[in-house]
C-alpha cells in the first residue's frame, strides 16, 4: 500500500474508533441532565440515583474519547500536511472555536459536576450538567460545521496557491453542515436511549432493582422512539441535498450508471447498467429513488457513467453501506415503538423476548452511525473537499509508506488497549447496578431526604 491508501486507512481507523464514543456522550449527557433536573424539580431521591448512575457511566465514556479525540488533529499536520497547507485558513479556524469555546465549558463543567456534590447547590449543580451537555453538542457542532464544508465547500476564493476564507457566515450557515450536525445528534441520542434501554433491559430480567431500572427503561423508551424519528427526518433532508450537490455519491448509493427520469431504487443487489426496475423479478421500487432525491417520481437521476471514471465513488461500499445502515433504522424504530407501548401499560417485565432483543440491540446504533459516515466519507471520494482538492493531491510528501505502516500498527494496537479499557469498565459498573449513595441530595428542614 502506498502513502494515500496508508493514510486514509489509519484516518479511518482512529476518526471511527474515536466516533464510538462521541455519540453516547452526546446523547447520555442529555440524558443524565434530565434526570438530575427532574430530581432538582420534584425531590425524587430516585433520579438522583439515576443520575449518579448514568453519569458515573458518561464520565467513562467522556474521558476515553477525549483521549481518543487528540490524535485526529495532529494527523493533519504528519499525514495530511498539503491538505492544511491549502486549506488550513478555513478549516482550522472551526477547530479553534471548537477548542477555546466547547471544550473549555465542557472541561470546566465537567469538574464542577464530578466535584460539586454538597459543595454547590442542586439547582446549580443541575445546571452545571445542562452546560456539559450543551458545550457537548456544541463541540459537534463546530467539527461537523467543518466536515460540511470539506464535502460542500462555499465562502472561499483560491489565492496564491491557497484555499482563504472570504465569507465565514457562509460556512456557519452552511446547510450541509447544519443538516450533518442534525442528523449526528439524532443518531447520537438514539444510541444513548439504545445504550440506557439496553442495560435496563439485563437488569430487570434479573429483577435487580425493578422501580430504578423501570423508570430508566420509560425514559430511554421515548428519548430514543423521538429521536429515531428525528433521524429519518433528518436523513430525508440530507438526501435531497445530496442529489443536489454531490450527485456522484449520491448515483453511488445507489448503483444508478445511466441517467434516468424516475429512477427506481434496487433493495438488495447492485445493478448492472441494462438494469430495468422491477419489484418481483429484481427487487426494484419503481421511480422511489426520483422521489426520494426531488420529492417527484419525475426527478432525473445523474447516472455514473456522466463522470470520468477517475472521478466516480466505489460504489459497492457506499451501496452496501446504505443499505445496512438504512435497515437497521427501521429496526429500531420498531423496538423502540415496541418499548414505549410496553412501558405505557406497565408490563415492561412481562416481555422477556423484548428485553433480551434490547440487550443485544446495543451494538446495533454503534453499527449504523459507522456506517452511515462510511458512506459518507468513502461517497465523497476521490475529493479530500469536494470538487477543490483531491485525496491523492492532500497527503505530506515527507513522510513514507514504511513510516505511516509503523504509526498505524501503533495506533491500532493502543486503541485497541483503550477500546477493552472502555468495555471492561461500562461493563464492571453497568452490570453493577446503582449504589445507595444520596450524597447532594435536597435536605428538608428535618434533615431527611425528599
Amino acid at each position: 500500500m502506498d502513502v494515500v491508501a496508508l493514510s486514509r486507512l489509519q484516518f479511518a481507523i482512529t476518526s471511527m474508533f474515536h466516533f464510538i464514543f462521541v455519540p453516547l456522550t452526546l446523547g447520555l449527557s442529555i440524558l443524565v441532565a434530565f434526570m438530575e433536573t427532574r430530581y432538582v424539580r420534584t425531590g425524587n431521591a430516585l433520579y438522583l440515583r439515576m443520575a449518579k448512575f448514568w453519569g458515573k457511566l458518561f464520565l467513562i465514556n467522556f474521558a476515553l474519547g477525549v483521549v481518543t479525540g487528540i490524535t485526529l488533529e495532529f494527523q493533519f499536520g504528519m499525514n495530511w500536511a498539503e491538505y492544511s497547507r491549502y486549506v488550513g485558513d478555513i478549516f482550522g479556524a472551526p477547530l479553534a472555536i471548537e477548542a477555546t469555546l466547547a471544550f473549555f465549558l465542557e472541561s470546566v463543567f465537567i469538574g464542577v459536576w464530578l466535584f460539586g456534590w454538597n459543595k454547590v447547590s442542586s439547582t446549580f449543580h443541575a445546571v452545571s450538567i445542562w452546560i456539559v451537555a450543551l458545550a457537548t453538542n456544541l463541540s459537534a457542532l463546530w467539527i461537523l460545521l467543518a466536515n460540511g464544508w470539506m464535502q460542500n465547500p462555499v465562502g472561499y476564493a483560491i489565492r496564491n496557491g491557497r484555499a482563504e476564507m472570504v465569507d465565514f457566515a457562509a460556512m456557519v450557515t452552511n446547510p450541509y453542515g447544519l443538516l450533518k450536525f442534525g442528523h449526528t445528534l439524532a443518531s447520537g441520542y438514539v444510541l444513548a436511549a439504545f445504550f440506557v434501554l439496553g442495560i435496563s433491559a439485563w437488569h430487570l430480567l434479573r429483577k435487580n432493582q425493578p422501580d430504578f431500572f423501570r423508570s430508566s427503561f420509560r425514559i430511554g423508551a421515548f428519548f430514543g422512539l423521538i429521536s429515531i424519528l428525528l433521524v429519518f427526518a433528518t436523513g430525508d433532508y440530507s438526501a435531497v441535498l445530496v442529489a443536489r450537490i454531490q450527485p456522484a455519491k449520491f448515483a453511488a448509493s445507489e448503483a444508478v450508471w445511466e441517467t434516468r427520469k424516475g429512477a427506481g431504487i434496487n433493495i438488495f443487489v447492485i445493478p448492472d447498467a441494462k438494469n430495468e426496475c422491477n419489484l418481483v423479478e429484481k427487487f426494484c421500487i419503481p421511480n422511489l429513488l426520483s422521489y426520494l432525491a426531488f420529492h417527484t417520481p419525475d426527478g432525473v437521476i445523474k447516472g455514473l457513467k456522466e463522470y470520468p471514471k477517475s472521478e466516480r465513488p466505489p460504489v459497492a461500499p457506499v451501496f452496501y453501506s446504505f443499505r445496512a445502515m438504512v435497515g437497521m433504522g427501521f429496526l429500531m424504530v420498531v423496538l423502540a415503538l415496541y418499548a414505549v407501548m410496553v412501558s405505557v401499560r406497565g408490563t415492561v417485565e412481562k416481555n422477556s423476548l423484548l428485553l433480551r432483543v434490547l440487550v443485544y440491540s446495543i451494538p446495533i446504533p454503534y453499527l449504523a452511525i459507522q456506517l452511515g459516515w462510511l458512506m459518507a466519507e468513502v461517497g465523497r471520494q476521490p475529493w479530500i473537499v469536494y470538487g477543490v482538492l483531491k485525496t491523492s493531491d492532500a497527503v505530506s510528501r515527507s513522510i513514507s509508506a514504511a513510516q505511516v505502516a509503523g504509526s498505524l500498527v501503533g495506533f491500532t494496537l493502543l486503541y485497541g488497549f483503550l477500546g477493552a479499557v472502555d468495555i471492561f469498565l461500562l461493563f464492571k459498573y453497568a452490570r453493577k447496578g446503582p449504589g445507595d449513595d444520596l450524597s447532594g441530595a435536597v435536605k428538608t428542614g428535618a434533615g431527611q431526604e425528599v
